[in-house]
């Protein structure tokens, strides 16, 4: 019988899956690291540089039945389902539109804002610890509305997150100006969250915690895990490895590896596209939301990030840039200061859940697996948060905050 090398093998190697291995480590337990490419070569790489701690509204919701169909007629808008993909995704858009009922949002809105806390203030620890602090930016965000309509229905988001004791402050356009000069003026008001921090470049940063997960004794294999099987004391990982705990936190892949052990997880992949462009491409001081529009403008070290929206397609399908293209243009008009040259194409690979809600929590095959992916577009302002429930569970200790919403099993 094969005896476990490691007290915990980590499968994926983005932000949430090496976030949780150091804070295993942290443990005292001794662990390594597989992936199918290596670290940062997803979502954590690719994704726009937020720790979006303030963003506790469920993407599942009643305003987003309200703007879909409208976004659905536009190939290149904000939300698109593939043609030859809208067959296989019907029941996963079933139990969104289920989640989507006042009641299930208010419940997935408390479990957000409890995870999100955790996460915020697990981060800064974490980054002091790992030798990330400088990479941390707290510039804050700016959402901006085209119309006085556009912004009374926002009005009941924010009331959700003043009750919830997030900080923001609405402004006209003059005052949008004295944080961001340079919005075009059909964009008549904003609100601007301070809480909402962003790294220095989401690559670089997930490739340094590889490095200080290394430093503290960490291993990093490159290797497609495919099945999981409980074993006596242990976990067997596709026929050939073991450890005592495994911790599947693949993204969007995870739910490939949890069919082995029996369970039917309703991972769906959320396909974001963005181009970076190079260095001083805009003057930009503080990430912008064009929440009508679907993207975002991000100022990292290493250029101007413009992406976001939704293509539901799956793994399989190849990419659809003319939906960066699409994005790239918009910004253009709405900042025209914007430089486009020499950008960089993206697209990426979001692991969500119908509810909005990741799972977290063990297999119900055997409580040595512990789940830990479907983060949506917040794996890397939830990876914190995760890490630290990941090791209470592997340790045996009460996890930090009730994990009933996150249950593997909800569904």
């Amino acid at each position: 019988m094969m005896q476990p090398q490691y007290d915990v093998t980590v499968i994926g190697a983005g932000v949430v899956g090496l976030s949780a291995a150091i804070a295993l480590q942290n443990r005292g337990l001794t662990v390594l690291v597989l992936d199918r490419e290596g670290p940062a070569a997803g979502a954590s790489a690719g994704n726009a540089g937020a720790f979006a701690f303030t963003d506790i509204l469920p993407l599942a919701s009643p305003g987003i039945l309200r703007k879909a169909p409208k976004w659905l007629l536009d190939p290149l808008g904000p939300l698109t389902v593939r043609p030859s993909y809208a067959m296989r995704i019907l029941p996963w858009m079933y139990r969104f539109w289920r989640a989507c009922s006042p009641a299930r949002v208010a419940q997935s809105t408390a479990a957000q804002t409890a995870l999100m806390d955790l996460s915020r203030s697990e981060l800064e620890p974490f980054l002091a610890a790992s030798g990330t602090m400088p990479m941390l930016r707290k510039n804050g965000n700016l959402q901006v509305y085209e119309s006085e309509a556009e912004f009374q229905a926002s009005l009941p988001g924010w009331e959700i997150r003043a009750r919830h004791g997030i900080e923001f402050r609405h402004m006209d356009a003059a005052e949008m100006a004295t944080i961001q000069p340079g919005i075009a003026p059909r964009f008549i008001k904003g609100t601007f969250t301070p809480g909402w921090f962003s790294i220095d470049d989401p690559r670089i940063y997930t490739l340094a915690l590889a490095d200080h997960f290394r430093s503290l004794g960490g291993e990093i294999e490159r290797a497609e895990v495919t099945s999981l099987r409980p074993v006596e004391g242990g976990v067997e990982i596709d026929g050939s490895r073991r450890a005592s705990h495994v911790v599947l936190a693949a993204g969007a892949f995870s739910h490939r590896v949890a069919r082995s052990l029996g369970e039917k997880i309703p991972l769906e992949t959320e396909r974001g596209y963005n181009t970076t462009l190079p260095p001083g491409a805009l003057d930009l001081r503080t990430q912008i939301t064009f929440g009508g529009h679907g993207f975002v403008v991000t100022n990292l070290s290493t250029g101007i990030r413009v992406g976001g929206a939704v293509e539901l397609g799956g793994l399989d399908l190849p990419p659809n840039f003319k939906r960066s293209d699409a994005m790239l243009a918009k910004a253009k008009t709405f900042l025209p200061a914007l430089r486009t040259e020499g950008g960089v194409k993206w697209m990426g690979f979001r692991p969500s859940l119908p509810d909005s809600l990741p799972v977290i929590g063990r297999a119900r095959a055997t409580p040595r697996v512990i789940y830990a992916f479907g983060h949506g577009h917040l794996g890397k302002t939830q990876s914190t948060g995760t890490a630290r429930l990941v090791a209470d569970l592997v340790t045996g200790r009460a996890p930090a905050i009730d994990l009933t919403p996150f249950s593997p099993q909800r569904f």
